[in-house]
């Protein structure tokens, strides 16, 4: 898989992708991640990429050209299955759709900023809109990372045990059970007898049982969708 994120501050997003699992995984040449500076692509001796919103109001609006330059110049070098604008208004973030993305070859990622870009880049380069949240970041670069990062994890060969991702909470719409680890025993707080019984068919179903009450208990919200 390759991801491209487009970015004012591509400092931000250095460090997230040279570190623990990420890094191996482009180490391993699982995935590759690049950064472009919308502002190489501005045309302006300052390196301009935002301008005063039409009609008057506060804050700045990312200009249509910059933006226009990058995806172009990428779509010119390879196809992309998907170009998604990360904003506060998409649709929110599901482990749903970072299994849809996995699946993907390439995409591209354009971070938000400012009062968020010219809508024409919206309705002629844009495949897919996502927030991370109902709230307002001061760029989509942390939101980027986010999705980044839950994409990334599910790519076969990236975790060292591939059926762990199958477990994650929100897979099939369900929070994962308790986990527990050595000791058996600690200050007279022990691991549930089943755990350490080594009956593999009671464990899974007393995690199934443990998992749907847990969301029963803590998101009920899911077991309706």
């Amino acid at each position: 898989m390759r991801i491209d994120i487009i970015t004012v501050v591509p400092e931000l997003l250095r460090s997230p992708f040279e570190a623990s699992i990420l890094q191996r995984a482009i180490d391993k040449n699982l995935v590759s991640v690049h950064l472009h500076n919308l502002r190489d692509y501005s045309s302006n001796n300052y390196k301009q990429i935002d301008d005063y919103q039409y009609g008057g109001g506060a804050g700045m609006v990312m200009m249509i050209e910059p933006i226009d330059k990058c995806i172009t110049q990428l779509k010119s070098e390879r196809d992309y299955d998907e170009v998604i604008y990360m904003t506060p208004d998409g649709t929110t973030f599901t482990q749903g759709i970072a299994n849809e993305l996995s699946l993907k070859k390439n995409i591209i990622i354009l971070c938000g900023h400012y009062k968020g870009v010219d809508q024409r880049v919206r309705d002629h380069f844009i495949t897919r809109e996502i927030s991370v949240g109902d709230f307002v970041l001061s760029g989509g670069e942390l939101g980027a990372a986010l999705v980044a990062d839950a994409v990334i994890r599910l790519i076969p060969g990236v975790l060292g045990n591939e059926t762990s991702a199958l477990t994650d909470s929100f897979q099939d719409n369900l929070l994962a059970p308790p986990v527990y680890t050595r000791p058996a025993e600690y200050k007279g707080w022990k691991v549930p007898g089943i755990l350490t019984s080594g009956n593999t068919p009671k464990i899974e179903q007393w995690r199934e049982d443990q998992a749907l009450k847990r969301t029963q208990n803590l998101r009920p919200d899911l077991l309706d969708e």
